[in-house]
């Protein structure tokens, strides 16, 4: 009598799935969806309350600054070296908002960083749409 496989976990599968789709997605695509969740995890601090210790206000800064550092620190500079300075200093900028943020525990320098990533995530999903199956694509 053959054994019966254990029922596989719907979560897993999904989580597979997601996996595979971001292993194999084209650069522009990864970047995109680094600028979405850098802008989910401002939008979480948004919404507590900074002058509360036991809020996740600085644990949500900190998602979106470590997305932002990772941008910065993976710039291909020798294919743009001059955009890759020009993302370097947005991302600079970006990180010290979040930054000041985090070191006043105040609610408004996450707006100028939401501004900045907004604006760069509508410029690079036009790119992403641009984009007919190209390999490789602009710097991050």
């Amino acid at each position: 009598m053959p054994k019966a496989r254990p029922a596989m976990d719907p979560n897993s599968a999904v989580n597979t799935y997601r996996d595979r789709s971001i292993e194999t997605a084209p650069p522009v695509k990864i970047v995109r969806l680094l600028y979405e969740g850098a802008l989910r995890y401002i939008e979480r601090a948004r919404r507590q309350d900074p002058a509360d210790p036991s809020s996740d206000f600085l644990f949500w800064i900190r998602r979106a600054e470590d997305i932002v550092s990772e941008l910065r620190m993976s710039l291909e500079r020798e294919r743009a070296p001059e955009l890759c300075d020009n993302l370097e200093r947005l991302y600079l900028f970006v990180e010290s908002q979040l930054g000041e943020a985090a070191g006043e525990r105040a609610i408004e320098p996450l707006e100028g960083a939401r501004k900045v990533l907004a604006t760069l995530l509508e410029a690079w999903s036009a790119l992403e749409v641009e984009e007919v199956g190209g390999e490789g694509g602009p710097p991050a």
